[in-house]
């Protein structure tokens, strides 16, 4: 079973932040910060929303860059990801 996405929106994996800090000292886990880079594992149609055309124009393997609190966040078969807006995607990471 997978996750397909609806109208424009995406599923995304987030990609762990680094867990120690450039000195070297080891952040516990309440100290690290929500990570805003993730992979995209599906993309939506796109199509109409809100009476406007909307084009997708990130696919699946992209790295991306999100905003901090965007999206919904479930677990499926014991993975998390994020669903959210193609609009809270803030940028594609080459």
């Amino acid at each position: 079973m997978n996750i397909k996405p609806l109208a424009d929106r995406v599923v995304i994996k987030m990609i762990e932040a680094e867990e120690t800090t450039a000195s070297g000292i080891v952040l516990p886990g309440a100290a690290k910060e929500k990570p805003q880079m993730a992979e995209i594992v599906a993309v939506g149609p796109g199509g109409v929303v809100d009476g406007k055309e909307i084009k997708m124009e990130v696919k699946v393997g992209d790295k991306v860059i999100t905003s901090k609190y965007a999206g919904t966040e479930v677990k499926f078969d014991g993975v998390e990801y994020t669903i959210l807006k193609q609009s809270d995607i803030l940028a594609v990471v080459d």
